[in-house]
């Protein structure tokens, strides 16, 4: 099984390459490094995972009339009914807007999909100069299950970072953490989530003008999606309300987790918050609302607390008429 699953991804890499003519010998080190560990989801087979892909272009335009009438801040939302495959309630869902730190699902992914959990990582001076602090030290190790919680969880840039730089390094290539970008956007069109476009793994801003990554509600939340049906397990620690990290050496980091309204929210999976200058206050959050019927519900460009009020709102509209949708 783990033969077809090592075949499976590099048939996929290489079919991406052709056509869409990348940068072959740049990325020769990210394709054929595929095969340092190809992941076995926690619950699902492979073959089944290949199956459980659904490109966007399959979700269903009828809005429900009740759900629709919801008035949010944010600039952009939707809600997305996994189990029906149809939107629920959509608010200029296809503009790509900066995504700050849920940018992290993508890091997070990439790296949970390319190597082992277990997988050590070294902290390097570099991540540690990233925006914010989350207590690692330069060449602390930790695993990149470690690292994931931390990017997520906390969203620490300095681990989103360490995570791409050791990932990156690991696949062969004098720009690791640039290699790693060129991974997460051919991560994305091998999900055909078109507008979205990363720049690097924190989502930080690059300059007043300039964010380090954008993309749409719609295609954030097909990408809540992919993680909860295919890596569900990459979700679990963002449903509490804090964490705990250990290092290689048995020393611990604690962290807080920066959605501020998990229990507010009923029968969570799974959630990430960003916030930068230039994409104000974005949430993404996905909950069971009833006899397992995951649903999604994204937000971008929003005030930094009003981004917690908007999801609140629609996840009320969704548990309110849910008989009706």
């Amino acid at each position: 099984m783990r033969q077809k699953a090592r075949n499976i991804v590099s048939e996929r890499r290489f079919v991406i390459v052709f056509q869409l003519g990348v940068l072959v010998f740049i990325l020769a080190g990210l394709f054929s490094a595929l095969f340092i560990g190809p992941k076995h989801t926690a619950t699902v087979n492979d073959a089944t995972n290949t199956e459980k892909k659904v490109p966007a272009a399959s979700v269903s335009k009828e809005i429900p009339i009740k759900i629709s009438a919801v008035e949010v801040r944010a600039k952009s939302a939707y809600v997305y009914d996994v189990k029906a495959k149809r939107m629920l309630y959509a608010k200029n869902e296809t503009e790509a807007l900066p995504l700050a730190s849920i940018t992290k699902l993508m890091t997070a992914l990439l790296a949970h999909e390319l190597v082992s959990e277990d997988t050590n990582a070294t902290v390097s001076a570099r991540a540690i100069q990233q925006e914010g602090s989350s207590g690692l030290l330069p060449g602390e190790n930790l695993s990149i299950n470690e690292l994931n919680k931390l990017a997520l969880v906390s969203s620490s840039n300095d681990a989103a970072y360490a995570l791409a730089a050791s990932v990156g390094e690991l696949l062969g290539d004098n720009d690791p953490a640039g290699q790693f970008v060129q991974g997460m956007n051919l991560k994305a069109e091998d999900l055909k989530l078109d507008s979205l476009s990363f720049k690097n793994t924190t989502g930080l801003d690059l300059s007043t003008s300039e964010a380090g990554a954008v993309g749409s509600a719609k295609d954030i939340s097909l990408l809540m999606e992919y993680i909860l049906i295919n890596y569900p397990e990459i979700l679990e620690p963002t449903r509490k309300s804090a964490a705990r990290v250990y290092n290689s050496n048995g020393d611990y980091h604690d962290m807080e987790n920066t959605n501020e309204i998990i229990y507010a929210i009923p029968n969570l999976l799974g959630s990430k918050t960003g916030y930068t200058d230039l994409a104000g206050g974005n949430l993404t959050i996905a909950f069971d609302a009833g006899l397992d019927r995951p649903i999604v519900v994204t937000v971008l460009g929003s005030t930094r607390d009003e981004r917690f009020s908007d999801v609140l709102r629609l996840v009320t509209a969704v548990k309110e008429n849910i008989t009706d949708i």
